[in-house]
């Protein structure tokens, strides 16, 4: 990684926590742990983490009914490492649109949380896999959307529409150099002092 070896052990030094429902989390997460190096664990079983040892940790989870999988975790254990380098990565369906991932923010990372950078990957999208629920919810909102005047869909609206029936995959690893290097400045900075 052209690192220096003060600089690797930093890097191994952190920890990816992750909520995977349908797997698009978890290829990003396999990706993040191959470039990173880093320690990876599934949030619910998280408590065997001791998450204060690791110089930063990012959390990244599905986003589902405007909410961030996963993140319960994050919400737990703030007091205790609240002074450490935080990210989270979301994972969803949608095109990247600012002003639909700033009211996803808005709505889950209040409060202290507000300051953690979040970054955006686009998962995928395959109906046969969801559950019942999941099919049903997102029937419904199909359903409404369908009632709008196309002119005045937002774009996540209009991809609804058109992946129905289909099995889309949208994973791409360009999605994770944003947070990458996020990761690796604060490594560089670390290895420095």
């Amino acid at each position: 990684m052209g690192y220096s070896k003060k600089g690797s052990e930093i890097m191994k030094k952190g920890l990816l926590v992750y909520k995977s429902k349908y797997g698009a989390t978890k290829k990003y997460v396999s990706l993040l742990r191959e470039e990173l190096c880093c320690h990876v664990c599934e949030a619910k079983s998280c408590k065997d983490f001791h998450l204060e040892s690791y110089a930063w940790i990012i959390f990244a989870g599905g986003i589902y009914a405007g909410h961030i999988a996963g993140l319960d975790v994050l919400r737990k254990q703030y007091p205790r490492i609240k002074e450490k380098r935080l990210a989270v990565f979301c994972v969803g369906a949608s095109p990247f649109d600012e002003k639909s991932f700033a009211q996803i923010k808005a709505q889950t990372l209040k409060q202290e949380l507000r300051k953690i950078p979040a970054f955006y990957g686009r998962g995928a999208w395959d109906e046969s896999r969801m559950t019942w629920l999941d099919r049903t919810l997102c029937g419904m909102l199909k359903k409404a959307v369908s009632k709008k005047d196309p002119a005045s869909c937002e774009p996540w609206m209009k991809e609804l529409l058109s992946s129905t029936g289909q099995s889309c995959d949208w994973t791409d690893r360009e999605y994770l150099l944003p947070l990458i290097a996020y990761i690796k400045g604060f490594s560089s900075e670390q290895s420095r002092k």
